[in-house]
């Protein structure tokens, strides 16, 4: 089973660049295509960045960056509760997003993992805590994912309007 994450995805690759789609022509692809498998997580305030791994390290970087499978990202039924969701790399099938030490990174997480990595890597999906039409992503102990010096690492919500921009997502 695979989530996906709001309507945004009405952008196409052209010539180098992203740019927006119409709704018919959207459908179009997705006629000919398929919906696609994967979600991309745009930053609420830094809307030309991206959550991606570089190294297995989670970050929030500009687009055009190189391989760019780093920022597509399948949701599936939480590893540790199926009430949450994890995100799994679409190009490193075996790694998921994981709070360690605050920060995310992405190590190997399979079904003979512990309970704690998996717990780690399973997330409970809300309404962006800037813009209700975003997402914010929170782990177990409650911290929110956020960016900062565009790294990416979770979290308490401090309450601030900066910390709820820095803790949204657009898909």
């Amino acid at each position: 089973n695979a989530f996906f994450l709001g309507e945004s995805r009405r952008t196409a690759h052209v010539g180098g660049g992203i740019t927006t789609i119409t709704a018919t022509q959207y459908d179009n692809l997705v006629a000919k295509w398929g919906s696609p498998a994967w979600n991309r997580l745009k930053s609420y305030n830094y809307p030309a960045r991206y959550v991606r791994h570089s190294n297995y390290v989670g970050r929030i970087d500009e687009y055009a960056f190189d391989p760019y499978p780093d920022s597509q990202w399948k949701l599936v039924p939480g590893l540790a509760d199926s009430s949450g969701v994890s995100f799994q790399s679409v190009n490193y099938t075996t790694r998921y997003w994981q709070e360690q030490s605050s920060l995310l990174n992405l190590p190997v997480v399979t079904s003979s993992s512990t309970s704690a990595q998996k717990s780690a890597s399973t997330f409970t999906v809300v309404a962006g805590l800037a813009d209700s039409n975003g997402f914010s992503f929170r782990d177990a102990s409650g911290n929110y994912l956020r960016h900062y010096n565009f790294r990416a690492r979770f979290d308490a919500n401090d309450g601030t309007s900066t910390f709820a921009k820095d803790a949204t997502f657009i898909a």
